[in-house]
């Protein structure tokens, strides 16, 4: 799919879902433009494909920890399997459809499709798991179901994490879905008593969340806390799995109590029923209503990401692809210095040898030979010198910023001029439009809160100034 394509698609998806961030699809194509005169992007890359456009809600935990009954209460239906032994391994993207039951599409699906979070999501399991990510339906797979709950956004769930059988590309796809996500949920099972019997099970599952940019996002979740009814411990337990968290060096975080009442032992204290109730209620009505509020979080994520990608090439990029292009021209012109001084050194040795620029014409037609040879051979040199420094110094840059890498062998082709005085030139172009959309992502955040902050109060102005006339 190239750019253009996907500027329309999403255009025709956010005219339905979104109206509001119709306009910053045109800033992110303006930013593309940018991105591929510098070289940052390939041709066929945009920066719409760096972030997700549904709403995400992504959920980890421990095996038989209840997220698949979880996922079940809130889609309204059955969904995904569900047991207290491991009865999936696969992640699971599921998202609105037409029919009433689940229908279930193999993880190609995800995997070809930009629309959805794990597009090429082979190539980046193929880099930690080399072959690995040729087999996409290992790893993923595609549910639709009609639920009200689901429609606009995306959930996904994850296999159960056990230690002992994480694989390196199991690994990379959870980072990869918890930088995408709006919304992250990680289940524990309250009814491991001692939670420090899974601490290599912790190990794996903190590691994924702890020290993220955006732990805001992020909700610890006790479930099956029902299982406490009988010792009426629950604080005792919540305290058990907070230290054995922070022993993993989670600090802090929203931590929730919940269970299923369908699946709920019977209680036998009332008092104590209602106690446990009450805080399932609340905790489960915070979880469900972060949950319901993702396409608000998500549409100011789109634009802060606009933000994030402009700065980050104004403030970051731009410069160290000058510096490294002016590194490549400082061993470049050295190198051709060396060379002529060669070649000279050479013509010299062949004119006190053979006087290759006195004498007959004969002799000097052998004399234009020589220096005619002499200049392809240095062009021949120097483009081969070239090419060897550009691609020394953009290996170099491939494992630190794979963008920059891509810009350095943008920039040296071998009919683009040496110097960098045209590099400084788009320098302030790039630099003014830049903080035009750094501008315009600002005038976009205060669009969008006209819809959600002042609405009440422009109604409110409304009426008072109809009681006024």
């Amino acid at each position: 799919m190239t750019p253009k394509e996907r500027y329309r698609k999403l255009k025709d998806y956010l005219s339905v879902e979104n109206p509001v961030l119709l306009d910053v699809i045109d800033d992110y194509e303006a930013l593309d433009k940018i991105a591929h005169k510098i070289g940052l992007l390939l041709p066929e890359e945009t920066y719409t494909s760096h972030i997700s456009w549904w709403p995400m809600i992504s959920i980890l935990g421990t095996f038989s920890s209840g997220k698949s009954t979880f996922i079940n209460h809130y889609a309204g239906a059955s969904v995904q399997d569900s047991g207290n032994q491991a009865v999936d391994d696969k992640f699971t993207v599921v998202c609105y459809g037409n029919n009433e039951t689940p229908t279930t599409l193999p993880g190609l699906a995800l995997d070809a499709d930009p629309r959805f979070p794990f597009y090429n999501i082979s190539e980046e399991i193929n880099k930690v798991d080399p072959g690995e990510g040729n087999r996409a339906n290992l790893y993923l797979q595609l549910k639709a179901i009609k639920s009200p709950n689901i429609k606009g956004k995306i959930l996904i769930d994850s296999p159960g994490f056990d230690a002992d059988s994480q694989r390196d590309g199991i690994l990379r796809i959870t980072s990869h879905i918890m930088e995408m996500s709006d919304l992250v949920l990680v289940f524990f099972d309250a009814r491991h008593p001692e939670p420090g019997a899974m601490r290599d099970t912790l190990k794996h599952l903190v590691a994924t969340t702890i020290g993220h940019k955006d732990a805001n996002k992020i909700l610890y979740i006790l479930n099956q806390i029902d299982t406490t009814a009988k010792d009426d411990n629950l604080e005792e337990v919540i305290g058990s799995w907070q230290r054995a968290l922070s022993g993993e060096g989670l600090i802090s975080g929203n931590f929730y109590g919940i269970y299923n009442e369908n699946a709920a032992i019977p209680f036998e204290n009332e008092v104590q029923g209602a106690r446990l109730k009450g805080k399932k209620d609340a905790d489960l009505a915070r979880i469900t209503d972060r949950m319901d509020k993702v396409s608000i979080e998500r549409a100011y994520r789109i634009i802060k990401a606009l933000d994030d990608f402009a700065r980050d090439i104004k403030e970051k990029k731009i410069s160290l692809l000058h510096e490294a292009l002016q590194n490549w021209v400082n061993k470049v012109l050295w190198t051709d210095a060396t060379i002529i001084g060669l070649l000279i050194a050479l013509l010299g040795i062949l004119q006190v040898k053979f006087n290759l620029f006195d004498g007959l014409s004969s002799s000097q037609s052998s004399s234009l030979i020589g220096i005619f040879v002499a200049i392809i051979l240095f062009f021949g040199i120097h483009f081969k010198v070239r090419s060897f420094f550009a691609l020394r110094i953009s290996k170099k840059w491939e494992a630190k910023d794979s963008a920059i890498a891509k810009a350095i062998s943008h920039n040296t082709q071998w009919w683009k001029p040496i110097f960098t005085t045209r590099m400084r030139g788009l320098q302030k172009k790039n630099i003014a439009k830049l903080n035009e959309l750094i501008a315009q992502s600002k005038r976009a955040i205060q669009k969008l809160n006209d819809q959600h902050v002042n609405s009440g109060t422009t109604a409110e102005n409304g009426s008072k100034s109809q009681k006024n006339e």
